[in-house]
């Protein structure tokens, strides 16, 4: 059985956590199958411009890390997973792909970290998300102590990680954790919706949002107009005109 599901559809690719029995934990294996994942799409010509990652099942998204393979891991082991999953989450942020997380039910401790690593979040009924770490004794160690504010506010994020407490779709839809309540099939058609736009400018408006978010405001001024300039250069900028002036969909290239 294959741990990570792929299954592509023209520009856009759908990632299913496959470990349903353990709901979708995320174990080394797992972590290193979707680094490879995130390394293959950022290659030149994969043309995958957005994936929306789920898990197996109705039940789990990512219920964190994979507890009973820790209980046989030494601490330098633990470490080591922490790093490369930390590592992990780095790259899907710095990545020129879209990634759209579909919570589709229990995302709990790691499996809230990898969702707040994505640039967006849908989440279905069934969705209860919480970093509940602090109630084994630990503390979020995947980067979410410092997403989580930087998303939702400093006060609500400590009120979540001091009480370790869930959150259901509706109370995370309105405290900004998700940006939807929905179905796998919203999740899709977002992905679809960003792929039809210009990739270098996509990429571009990510990193300028990344990278400019806690800049001075002149600062982050001056990086937007840096990325501005990577547009401007671009064959996908004349074609997006051209298709404007013969009211036509653009046929973007990524060049």
């Amino acid at each position: 059985m294959h741990i990570l599901k792929i299954e592509p559809e023209g520009s856009i690719e759908q990632w299913t956590l496959n470990r349903e029995p353990m709901r979708n934990a995320l174990s080394r294996e797992l972590v290193e199958g979707l680094r490879q994942q995130v390394a293959r799409i950022g290659e030149a010509g994969s043309g995958v411009r957005a994936v929306v990652l789920t898990g197996a099942g109705d039940k789990a998204f990512c219920a964190g890390a994979d507890l009973k393979e820790r209980q046989g891991m030494s601490a330098e082991e633990v470490r080591k997973f922490l790093q490369d999953l930390r590592a992990l989450l780095v790259s899907l942020e710095r990545s020129r792909c879209i990634f759209i997380a579909f919570v589709n039910g229990a995302a709990l401790g790691g499996g809230t970290e990898l969702a707040l690593a994505c640039d967006l979040r849908i989440a279905s009924s069934r969705a209860q998300l919480g970093l509940t770490e602090v109630c084994l004794g630990i503390i979020p160690g995947g980067g979410g102590t410092q997403r989580l504010p930087r998303l939702i506010g400093a006060g609500k994020a400590k009120e979540l990680i001091f009480c370790g407490r869930r959150v259901g779709a509706e109370e995370a839809l309105r405290i900004g954790l998700v940006e939807g309540v929905g179905g796998l099939a919203d999740a899709r058609a977002m992905a679809f919706n960003i792929a039809a736009n210009a990739p270098i400018a996509v990429a571009a408006a990510k990193q300028a949002i990344a990278q400019g978010a806690h800049l001075p405001m002149e600062e982050a001024l001056a990086l937007e107009l840096q990325f501005y300039e990577q547009t401007l250069a671009s064959e996908d900028r004349l074609e997006g005109l051209k298709a404007f002036s013969e009211k036509r969909p653009a046929r973007f290239v990524g060049r």
